[in-house]
């Protein structure tokens, strides 16, 4: 068995074809070699010139649905990533890791229609395995495997779905997923809102645009879809459909449920009744409302499921979020392992199609899918999960649209105070100022010249955004003194190599 990994992407397997007759087989060997040698080679100059007999060019592009990112995209995905962090462990999250590949039975009948976007990998040496559709499954996984009940964890690490991809929309094959979780047993909806108040506000915080959070129960969809007469083996596949409502209009919802899945017209136009229904500011009358509903009013399930909507609609009260949240039936959540609570942030674009990605975080309540990993959970009782995962590639498109329209500059690096020397011959001495800066812990650089254009120097610094050059002379060393330059101001000072430190941490501090 070859050791490289071969995923089963789009294309076909490029079959060798079988060695014609009269060619001996050393011979057949040889060609295929020298054609696979060529192949690598690569035309630097851009010329149609051949390199070499029956050649072919690499063309030097990303596989489909991935993207490189140079260092602006990067400082930008960085300080996203950080504003998370910070919110995540606010709340009081630790944080773990897990493969991104893990063994496909794992992976397998977890997430309903979308399976099919699940990327399997090759046999390797009789181990099975799938790249890692999200970042709850693994966790289910690892909880169970660990004999984990309670934790309360975050989890940054990239993702694969054999999508359709669109950059402007942020919907990528390879994709980073920031997800907040609590497992263990604890008292109802307070972790449910805890989830819902982190997701606000890290979407307040990251200050990208109007965003609403809806939200919904899985039980009252699943008494909704039972009192409108859906069979039971078709709810999960009927939610898919209903999953499509916030980008699909209705009519071709309901063209899928009756064409596709057979579903009865009558009762697609019963669904149709209640999933145009939605909070309009007083949640606790609008839950009235579904509880007063004749056909709803006789499901016990949805009933109670309404309760646990009420108390998580006045912890949203108390949190002070409720003008971002509301109760839409119309919130399915294609996923097969929501038991409970589900939720979706969306942004609230203004016809800029980069603006207008749609949803840019969810999550939801899955009880039961730890169980499904450890039959002894099973028998023993559930270890309750619910969590949010915010998309950052969604987010990234965002802030980067948003960026360029402002014209506003990025900071690529974090250098606080660049070591410059005004005459020939200083190099020493800017590598001994460069090491007391290092020990100081202050973010410093030079030019790696010998003798730079003073010019050059400055212009770098204005460049990259850094604050302040400490210019070095045959005067400055023998006074034993620095010149501190302001790069914004250009005012200039001169500063005692004994008290240099205090002073840029100072002027650092400052500038905060």
């Amino acid at each position: 068995m070859a050791d490289s990994v071969a995923i089963q992407g789009d294309q076909p397997a490029v079959k060798t074809p079988p060695p014609k007759k009269g060619k001996s087989k050393n011979k057949t060997e040889k060609e295929l070699s020298d054609g696979l040698n060529t192949m690598l080679v690569i035309d630097k100059e851009g010329g149609d010139a051949p390199t070499a007999a029956g050649s072919q060019k690499m063309v030097l592009k990303n596989p489909k649905g991935t993207r490189d990112f140079d260092q602006k995209q990067m400082a930008i995905r960085e300080k996203v990533f950080r504003t998370i962090i910070d919110c995540f462990e606010m709340h009081g999250a630790e944080t773990i890791d897990t493969p991104v590949f893990e063994l496909k039975e794992t992976l397998t009948n977890k997430y309903g229609e979308d399976s099919k976007l699940i990327y399997d990998l090759a046999d390797q040496g009789g181990e099975i395995l799938s790249l890692r559709y999200d970042l709850t499954v693994p966790f289910a996984r690892y909880l169970a495997m660990n004999k984990i009940s309670n934790i309360k964890r975050y989890h940054i690490g990239k993702v694969y779905r054999r999508d359709q991809p669109s950059t402007a929309r942020g919907r990528f094959r390879e994709f980073f997923q920031c997800d907040f979780d609590i497992a263990g047993q604890y008292d109802c909806m307070l972790s449910d809102a805890e989830c819902l108040l982190i997701l606000v506000q890290i979407l307040q915080k990251l200050d990208i645009g109007k965003f609403s959070v809806k939200v919904n129960h899985r039980q009252v969809l699943d008494a909704m879809m039972e009192v409108c007469g859906v069979e039971k083996d078709k709810f999960r596949t009927i939610c898919s459909s209903i999953d499509k409502l916030d980008k699909t209009p209705w009519d071709e919802v309901r063209a899928e449920m009756v064409g596709q899945k057979g579903l009865d017209p009558a009762v697609a136009d019963r669904i149709q009744t209640y999933v145009v229904m939605k909070s309009q500011g007083d949640a606790n009358a609008f839950i009235d409302q579904l509880r007063n509903d004749p056909l709803l009013s006789k499901s016990p399930t949805g009933l109670e499921a309404l309760d646990q909507m009420r108390q998580l609609m006045s912890l949203c009260g108390c949190y002070g979020i409720s003008e971002f949240v509301s109760f839409d039936l119309s919130l399915a959540r294609g996923l097969d392992y929501y038991t409970g609570t589900i939720f979706e942030a969306t942004l609230q674009g203004e016809g800029n199609a980069a603006e207008s990605v749609g949803s840019i975080a969810g999550g939801g309540r899955y009880d039961d899918l730890v169980g499904s990993f450890d039959p002894k959970v099973s028998r023993s009782g559930k270890i309750p999960c619910v969590g949010v995962s915010v998309g950052i590639e969604r987010i990234f498109a965002v802030m980067e649209a948003k960026l360029l329209k402002e014209k506003e500059k990025v900071r690529t690096t974090k250098t606080q105070v660049y070591v410059a020397s005004a005459q020939k011959n200083l190099m020493e001495e800017r590598a001994k100022l460069c090491r007391d800066l290092y020990l100081a812990g202050i973010k410093t650089e030079q030019s790696f010249k010998m003798n730079p254009k003073m010019l050059d120097q400055l212009q770098y610094c204005e460049s990259y955004g850094i604050p302040f050059a400490l210019v070095l002379g045959e005067s400055e060393i023998q006074n034993k003194v620095v010149k501190l330059r302001d790069i914004t101001t250009r005012a200039e000072e001169l500063i005692p190599r004994d008290s240099l430190i205090e002073t840029i941490r100072r002027k650092l501090q400052e500038t905060q």
